[in-house]
């Protein structure tokens, strides 16, 4: 572990650390435009800012490790930096909250441009419209991202979502198709051989894998679909970040409902495999439950949204878990310890 007192520190990766921590500070300084007058981002001890909204706060962390989310040899490190920040604010999406500030921290090996990375962050940051306010590095074996973010839920009435929400009798949209991740991560893996004959961030000519690229290397948090779900009624969500079928069987075990999910082609990404969409992950789409269809979609439609997708309905039966009438197959991802 480096430390203060080691023999192989920041200086062993040929950018001296406060160096880069002032790079990085001008960086995110230029996205901050949430700060109000006073308010403290990188550069002290902490950062100290002002509740961006009033309301109740809601906290998520994330983390993206090398060689176990993201794959270096396939996504650039801004790639990175873009992925570790949306994952972590989808969590706040799922819960209809707003994304207001985010600390960053950083572990990674000599010579990985954190720089680069940070751009990635950065970029995501402007798109949820949150601040980068403050974080940490630190050299490691291979490249680690934690990212912590606040967020904030109006007192409009409306409550947060939550995955125990859900009631028999719901109707279950996703916000959108899924197995686009999955399916980028297989063209990646399956065109190595000529990715590596071309810049990275080159696109595929096909635009079916660039679609599908896109999807695995930059996942968008749904944070105004959460939100307006919220507003609109719904009765629990949950994130598609394990893959569908593992993440239903959250919502509907944290609900005590059975799930009867119905999943049609529109359900299913263009360039995509119907496994892909049930079990491959990292979609970050919304799964959402609902006792009030038409306004859920009046609600998407209103605020400019994608119509969310149905995909079947919440049962009494707790226990009970079908997929187009028959057993739900099992699948998805989850970590060993």
């Amino acid at each position: 572990m480096h430390g203060p007192n080691s023999t192989d520190g920041p200086e062993a990766t040929g950018e001296d650390e406060f160096v880069l921590v002032e790079r990085l500070r001008r960086r995110f300084a230029t996205g901050s435009g949430i700060l109000a007058p006073g308010d403290l981002g990188i550069g002290d001890d902490a950062a100290a800012v002002t509740p961006a909204r009033p309301g109740r706060m809601v906290l998520a962390t994330d983390l993206v490790v090398e060689g176990v989310h993201v794959d270096l040899a396939v996504s650039t490190p801004a790639d990175v930096g873009w992925k570790a920040l949306m994952v972590t604010v989808s969590d706040l999406a799922a819960m209809g909250a707003q994304a207001d500030y985010v600390l960053l921290s950083v572990a990674a090996p000599p010579g990985f441009p954190v720089a680069g990375l940070a751009d990635g962050v950065a970029e995501a940051a402007d798109a949820c419209g949150c601040a980068v306010v403050g974080g940490d590095l630190s050299g490691a074996p291979v490249v680690v991202v934690s990212v912590a973010a606040v967020g904030s839920v109006p007192d409009d009435g409306a409550p947060l979502l939550r995955r125990d929400g859900a009631r028999p009798g719901d109707q279950l949209f996703v916000t959108g198709p899924l197995g686009g991740s999955a399916a980028g991560l297989r063209r990646l893996v399956a065109g190595r051989a000529d990715a590596d004959a071309r810049p990275m961030g080159d696109a595929p000519t096909d635009d079916r894998a660039a679609e599908s690229v896109r999807a695995h290397r930059r996942p968008v948090a749904r944070l105004a679909e959460g939100d307006t779900a919220r507003r609109a009624g719904a009765h629990a969500a949950i994130d598609v970040s394990d893959g569908l079928v593992a993440d239903v069987v959250h919502l509907a075990e944290a609900s005590g409902v059975g799930i009867a999910l119905v999943v049609g082609d529109e359900a299913v990404a263009v360039g995509a495999t119907r496994d892909e969409a049930l079990t491959g992950g990292e979609d970050y789409e919304l799964v959402l439950a609902t006792s009030d269809a038409d306004a859920l979609l009046v609600a998407f439609a209103a605020a400019g949204l994608r119509p969310p997708i149905p995909i079947g309905s919440c049962t009494a039966r707790v226990g009970t878990r079908t997929l187009d009438g028959g057993d739900l197959p099992q699948g998805g991802w989850r970590h060993s310890f």
